[in-house]
């Protein structure tokens, strides 16, 4: 009897085992379908060759992004037309990776305004701890992160809603959640 029993069990955990993985494999966040509107006058677009600006015009499809919670006020920013990633590197310049990292997490945050910024989650000012945002100056062009001032224009957008979606987490197990080691004092 205990023999049943126990084969009972391990078919039971089994059977556990694989609607978990099943479940692992179907979307798990709610994200949504976007286009990020700069108060400068500029929809923020992701280009095929991997450049990041602002264009006038909101018909090009390269302006819909993929807003991804990855964390609490936490989201990384997908082009919906590409898959690539809009990341801030060290130097606080913004580029598009293909791959999920570090630099793919932005903060979240609504402004006094009501306007939304975006601030880079791994990297900021050394010395005043000033976060580092994404932001579009009066011609489109995409700002070094550390040259963005929170209450300028150029740091403010308006999230348009185009869909709500499911979406996979990235694959945090190989996000470090430190940021970069600083370099030694001169």
């Amino acid at each position: 009897m205990g023999q049943c029993q126990t084969g009972r069990h391990w078919a039971k955990a089994k059977a556990r085992a694989k609607r978990a993985a099943a479940a692992a494999a179907e979307p798990q966040l709610k994200g949504i379908v976007t286009k990020l509107f700069c108060r400068q006058g500029f929809y923020l677009q992701a280009n095929p060759d991997g450049s990041i600006q602002g264009t006038p015009e909101d018909t090009s499809s390269f302006t819909h992004f993929n807003l991804i919670p990855v964390g609490l006020r936490v989201v990384t920013i997908q082009s919906a037309k590409l898959g690539h990633y809009m990341a801030m590197n060290a130097e606080g310049l913004l580029y598009s990776s293909p791959h999920f990292t570090a630099e793919c997490r932005f903060k979240e945050c609504v402004f006094e305004n009501y306007y939304v910024l975006y601030a880079s989650a791994l990297y900021r000012q050394r010395r005043s701890g000033r976060a580092w945002y994404l932001g579009l100056d009066k011609e489109g062009r995409v700002m070094k992160g550390n040259r963005v001032k929170k209450t300028k224009a150029a740091a403010h957008f308006v999230p348009k809603l185009l869909e709500v979606a499911m979406y996979r987490e990235p694959s945090l197990h190989s996000v470090p959640e430190t940021s970069p080691p600083s370099p030694p004092a001169p």
